[in-house]
């Protein structure tokens, strides 16, 4: 699940779609619907679900938490809550990534104001 598939062009995609776009089963769309209240598809004829393109990108994101983060379900709800309300948190490895460039910047910074 590290490659992320393109999106195709189009406004509205079936379970059936998002369920072969991202190669997971549709009973866990289904359950993914119940456990986040973000997801939430169009029921037109017959009860029939259509996911919107921004939920079907949430479906990439939510399964980036589960399966490449390994967040439990919570954690995953929390996460895209906070995602959601524009709060999100860095993770570590990015944080880190960032106090390293902040710390040789300074160094270079140091450097060059001594000569």
């Amino acid at each position: 699940m590290n490659e992320t598939p393109q999106i195709p062009n189009k406004h509205y995609f079936t379970i059936g779609e998002v369920s072969n776009l991202y190669s997971i089963e549709p009973h866990v769309l289904r359950y993914w619907e119940q456990e986040f209240p973000e997801l939430k598809p169009v029921r037109r004829r017959g009860r029939r679900r259509y996911y919107t393109r921004h939920e079907v990108e949430l479906v990439r994101h939510i399964i980036d938490l589960l399966y490449n983060k390994e967040f439990t379900i919570s954690g995953a709800r929390k996460q895209l809550k906070r995602l959601m309300k524009g709060e999100a948190q860095t993770d570590n490895a990015t944080k880190a990534s960032v106090d390293e460039a902040i710390a040789q910047l300074n160094k270079a910074l140091n450097i060059l104001s001594s000569k």
